[in-house]
C-alpha cells in the first residue's frame, strides 16, 4: 500500500509561478487555463499543483508546504544557481526570494523558499532522531541569534526578530564576539529588508562588511559571509 501527498497552492495568476519554479529545475507537466487555471510541475520527487484565484493577495498569504530531502546542500546550491542566472543575484525579500541554508534547533538542516505567489516552501534534512528543539543557549547573544532566528523564519515574524537583535546590540554592559556580531547584522539587514527597510539594510550590510574577522573565524562564518555577499548583491 502506497500514498502520496501532493500540495495544491494558491496564486493569482500562474504564469509567474511557473517561470518561476523553471528557473528552480522543476518542469511543467500539467497546465489548463480553463475552465479554471490549474498546473503542475515537478522536480524528481517533488511535485506541486497550482490554482488560480482572481483575488488572491500574495503578500496576506499563509500557504506552505514541507519538502523533505536527503540533499538539502544540494537543492539549495541547484536553486541558488538557478536564481542568480535569472535574476543576477538570489532574492531575499520580497517576492520571491529565498533565505539562507541554517540548522534548526529542532534536528534540521533546512532553507525557505517563497514563490511570486506568496506560498512558502520549507525544504530540509533531518540531521537528528530528536525533533524537540533544543533549549535557547544561557548565553546572552547565542540566546538571541537563537530566538531572532526562530522569529525570522519558523514564526514568519521579521519585526520580532529585528526587536530581539535591537536590543542585545544596544547592551553595553556586553559585546559580542565578531563572530556573533557578523550573524547578528547579517540576520538584522535580512529582516530589514524583508520590512521594507532598504536603507537600514543597506547600513547594516556596510557594518557587517566592516567587522574583522581571523581567517579562523572566517571558516566559522563561511555560511554567514556568503549570505552577506547575497544580501549586497
Amino acid at each position: 500500500m502506497t500514498e502520496k501527498t501532493i500540495p495544491m497552492l494558491p496564486c493569482r495568476t500562474l504564469q509567474p509561478v511557473l517561470d518561476f519554479y523553471t528557473v528552480l529545475g522543476f518542469e511543467v507537466t500539467f497546465q489548463q487555463k480553463s475552465p479554471n487555471p490549474y498546473a503542475v510541475v515537478a522536480r524528481g520527487g517533488i511535485q506541486l499543483h497550482f490554482f488560480g484565484m482572481k483575488r488572491y493577495d500574495p503578500a496576506e498569504s499563509y500557504s506552505t508546504c514541507y519538502i523533505r530531502t536527503d540533499d538539502v546542500d544540494g537543492l539549495y546550491e541547484d536553486f541558488r544557481t538557478g536564481l542568480k542566472a535569472a535574476y543576477g543575484r538570489v532574492p531575499a525579500r520580497g517576492l520571491p526570494r529565498m533565505g539562507p541554508l541554517k540548522d534548526t534547533s529542532h534536528g534540521v538542516r533546512q532553507f525557505l523558499v517563497s514563490d511570486p505567489g506568496g506560498n512558502c516552501l520549507r525544504i530540509g534534512q533531518q540531521t537528528s532522531q530528536d525533533h524537540r528543539h533544543r533549549p535557547a543557549p544561557e548565553e546572552t547573544f547565542s540566546r538571541a541569534l537563537h530566538q531572532a532566528s526562530l522569529f525570522a523564519d519558523s514564526r514568519d515574524d521579521p519585526a520580532g526578530a529585528a526587536k530581539i537583535i535591537d536590543r542585545v546590540l544596544r547592551m553595553a554592559d556586553e559585546r559580542p564576539t565578531p563572530v556573533q556580531l557578523l550573524r547578528l547584522l547579517v540576520l538584522r539587514a535580512e529582516v530589514a529588508g524583508r520590512l521594507g527597510g532598504d536603507a537600514t539594510a543597506t547600513s547594516l550590510l556596510a557594518e557587517a562588511a566592516a567587522v574583522h574577522l581571523t581567517a579562523q573565524e572566517r571558516e566559522l562564518a563561511r555560511e554567514d559571509l556568503e549570505r552577506l555577499e547575497e544580501l549586497r548583491g
